[in-house]
């Protein structure tokens, strides 16, 4: 297993507690896949992706971007460093708003098409947001996981934190699932997906959830770093 780094300040995990008020505004009926009207564009398809080699990004809202342009989203600046870095990776933003990791499973299998060979699995906001069984949700990312591993595609799990307005025994319980995930799976790891911007105003939009676009360079920036050991099989020098 291989793990970038721990929660680095209680206060950020506190200030996620934030999340548990907006919960609403990231329901089933707001559900919206990326590239529709809420961006601009039309969704993603998989017969539009690059032949490959490819990175998708499998996520909720954070990961589409919402509130930002679409070159303004994590997944987008991480393909620019990586294509700066000389990897030939091109990055498939598979981030939905609203989606729990049981909706992120149901879809996994259309995510996965094509020449997938790294997936970073950035969901469970949602569950935690709605106080959902975290067996559930250990569940739901396992099958993801053992899907992508199965087929020879590389994995970086990045973690989530509960607000702590479902009790201490919850938050931590939820935390524990992801790191024992990474160590069951034996997969690329980064503990909190938000490390250095949740609870950040300057770096979070006006709902207090979503980072800004200076808070999405963080965000993929630390992304880059948890996806080190992954990467040099695709430099043009090793290819």
């Amino acid at each position: 297993m291989r793990v970038w780094r721990s929660l680095s300040s209680v206060a950020a995990v506190v200030a996620y507690a934030g999340l548990a008020a907006c919960v609403a505004g990231e329901g089933a009926s707001q559900v919206v896949e990326r590239g529709t009207a809420e961006s601009g564009g039309p969704p993603i398809a998989a017969s539009s992706r690059a032949p490959g080699p490819l990175l998708v990004v499998l996520g909720d809202s954070l990961t589409a971007g919402l509130g930002l342009d679409p070159d303004q989203a994590y997944p987008a600046l991480l393909e620019r460093r990586l294509r700066a870095e000389g990897s030939d990776l091109t990055v498939v933003n598979a981030g939905v708003s609203g989606d729990t990791t049981a909706a992120g499973l149901r879809r996994a299998e259309w995510a996965l098409e094509g020449d997938v060979r790294i997936l970073i699995v950035a969901l469970g906001g949602n569950d935690g947001l709605r106080g959902l069984p975290v067996d559930q949700m250990k569940r739901n990312l396992a099958e993801i996981v053992s899907l992508a591993r199965s087929r020879g595609i590389a994995v970086l799990l990045a973690g989530m934190e509960a607000p702590p307005n479902f009790g201490a025994i919850y938050t931590a319980q939820f935390r524990r699932v992801f790191h024992e995930l990474a160590g069951e799976h034996d997969v690329a790891f980064m503990p909190f997906l938000l490390e250095g911007v949740a609870g950040d105003p300057a770096l979070n939009q006006t709902d207090g959830i979503h980072p800004t676009a200076a808070g999405a360079v963080i965000v993929a920036d630390r992304v880059l770093e948890a996806l080190a050991p992954l990467l040099p099989v695709f430099t043009p020098a090793t290819q």
